[in-house]
């Protein structure tokens, strides 16, 4: 499901961009400064993923127009620019730089690590452009009267800049006071020595920032990362981009607001808060989220009613979680006649064709690739035993459809509004199944995601966990699949006795098979499967993101040397187990009765008795 960007600049409400989503990577492109506002009030891992997303996109844009990229980062202090150019060089590595950050909450590191991680590989320049942390907590304490000069000089705007005096006013209030008006705390002298201490913040990163940009040259783009406070619109002399609008035309600045908890109406004449809203893909807008005013035109636009749609999409828009791009998709879908038919009568379908309109196409390149490769290597192992033993080689083949099946559809993104709403009501006595369940990565060499810290333990229990859905997969389609042969075989030789006579293949035992089926998907199938998702279909295409039909090809070689090989492993297992054997026939040579040497001396003595009475 892809993230749901809104235009901010908009009059009235924030309207939708939709799926095409070009003229917003073509607005930060023309940009200098690239603002990205995380939540503050509610923090939430989700930013860092779309960080992380942003960071990736312009990267790949930049290295095609041939721009340079870097990222500011507020959560480092700018003291520590020497520590963390040290890491992106990789002279030292990240449990170093992690020891330097004391002051960040446990799970903040983990967050921020996929993206470090890419910025480390990639060669992508950190900028350092927090305030240093004894600044912030003298002014704090004592205001800027507790800097020292040189300290003040460095970190302080100069007098009479109007950043001080006049705070109290409403054309001075800070963006987040004009952001939550409503609220009743007075600005007394605690929180007068905390505007002064985010006038230093801001003005110290402002001068980061703009040092920073002067070094990415004028054909270069600069990602700032901060709190959503810093950077929203707001009057003349607060904010980061008020600021840097001395030095740097507003058109050179775009500010994106990330899982913003709230949005606002924007009446004429009025700033808008920022140019974009972005919504992760993973955070529901339950809130008060403009979507509806979109998804009416979607729907108008289709001339479809909401009490026709099914009942699951009924459920999504009700809780809002139906962004108008997943409307818009399922109303795509229903132009092709087969497929409307799926998503309509089947709810697994309609999930994964929402979630991946190409569903379909990956299934059928999936099961052509084990058809074929299978009858291959069934004919290698066999040979000119291949059309006897042909009972062998059906059963074989419709199991692995079957199975090949199952490992397409059970990892496949999916978009369940039903299952949102099950979880509400999941009892508490499933928590720790789903903890265990959510705590490992999908495949062994999968990369540390946002907020995730997989150890050696996790990587090994995503094998088992990995090695047991596939050996269930196995067992239950080996009974299938045998039992309907076997089935097959009886009714062949009920009806026509003649042609199952010489019959000389033995019938597989259907619990024997279905264990060691079972056991061979669990291990070898479960080993093959983790090292292709995990390095080939993981960490290659990120490394390979840009060339996009390398990493498919590499992945339909993979897949294809991966079938073959493993039909071939399981003819032989087959044959070793006693799964798939001939009868035996003993060979009919017939040894002629020797005779008896009495009773041929017997007939000597007679035929010689005869021939004296003849001569007689």
């Amino acid at each position: 499901m892809n993230s749901r960007i809104y235009d901010a600049t908009a009059i009235g409400e924030p309207m939708a961009v939709g799926k095409d989503k070009s003229k917003v990577w073509e607005k930060l492109m023309n940009a200098r400064i690239v603002y990205l506002g995380e939540a503050e009030q509610v923090p939430t891992r989700d930013d860092k993923v779309l960080e992380l997303e942003v960071v990736k996109n312009l990267r790949r844009r930049c290295l095609e127009s041939e721009k340079s990229i870097s990222v500011a980062m507020e959560a480092f202090p700018s003291n520590l620019q020497e520590e963390v150019n040290q890491f992106i060089d990789k002279r030292t590595d990240g449990e170093e730089l992690k020891s330097l950050m004391k002051h960040w909450p446990p799970q903040q590191w983990q967050e921020y690590e996929p993206l470090l991680s890419y910025c480390r590989d990639n060669g992508i320049r950190i900028v350092a452009c927090g305030a240093p942390l004894k600044i912030l907590r003298t002014v704090q304490a004592e205001g800027i009267r507790g800097l020292s000069k040189a300290e003040r000089k460095i970190y302080a705007p100069p007098a009479g800049s109007g950043f001080i005096t006049g705070f109290t006013s409403m054309s001075r209030r800070s963006s987040i006071d004009m952001n939550f008006p409503n609220q009743g705390v007075p600005f007394g002298p605690s929180s007068y020595l905390s505007a002064q201490a985010r006038v230093v913040e801001e003005y110290s990163m402002s001068q980061v920032i703009l040092q920073a940009i002067g070094d990415v040259g004028s054909n270069g783009v600069l990602v700032v990362m901060t709190g959503a406070s810093h950077v929203t619109y707001g009057p003349r002399g607060t904010g980061l981009p008020a600021r840097i609008s001395r030095k740097m035309q507003k058109k050179n600045q775009v500010v994106i607001l990330l899982d913003p908890e709230r949005q606002y109406i924007r009446r004429e004449g009025e700033v808008p808060v920022a140019d974009f809203l972005w919504y992760s893909a993973a955070r529901p807008c339950s809130r008060n989220c403009f979507d509806r005013a979109e998804i009416a035109r979607v729907m108008n636009a289709a001339g479809r009613k909401r009490d026709a749609l099914p009942q699951d999409l009924q459920k999504g828009l009700d809780l809002g979680l139906v962004s108008p791009e997943v409307l818009q998709n399922f109303f795509d879908l229903e132009q092709y006649p087969i497929i409307a038919e799926l998503t309509h009568r089947f709810q697994g379908f309609r999930e994964r064709l929402l979630a991946d309109p190409k569903f379909l196409h990956r299934l059928a390149i999936e099961e052509a690739i084990s058809i074929t490769t299978t009858l291959l290597a069934q004919y290698e192992r066999r040979k000119e035993n291949f059309f006897e033993e042909l009972d062998y080689v059906i059963t074989d083949t419709l199991r692995g459809t079957v199975v090949d099946f199952f490992t397409v559809w059970l990892p496949a993104p999916t978009i369940s509004f039903l299952s949102y709403a099950d979880d509400m009501n999941m009892p508490d006595s499933m928590d720790p199944l789903r903890g265990i369940l959510g705590s490992i990565p999908d495949n062994a060499f999968q990369k540390n995601l946002a907020g995730k810290d997989w150890n050696a333990s996790h990587r090994i229990a995503s094998v088992l966990f990995g090695g047991l859905k596939l050996g269930s997969v196995g067992f239950i389609s080996s009974i299938g699949t045998v039992a309907t042969s076997n089935i097959l075989y009886a009714l062949r030789r009920f009806l026509s006795p003649a042609l199952t006579a010489g019959q000389r293949n033995k019938r597989s035992p259907i619990l024997k098979t279905a264990i060691v089926y079972g056991c061979f998907l669990g291990t070898s199938a479960n080993l093959r499967y983790q090292i292709i998702a995990g390095i080939v279909e993981h960490r290659l295409s990120e490394e390979f993101s840009s060339q996009t039909l390398l990493v498919n090809m590499l992945s339909f070689i993979a897949r294809t040397i991966n079938s073959y090989w493993g039909t071939q492993q399981w003819v032989d297992l087959a044959r070793f187990a006693g799964l798939q054997s001939r009868k035996s026939t003993e060979p009919s040579y017939q040894t002629p009765d020797l005779p008896n040497p009495a009773t041929l001396q017997c007939n000597i003595t007679e035929e010689a008795g005869s021939d004296e009475i003849k001569n007689q």
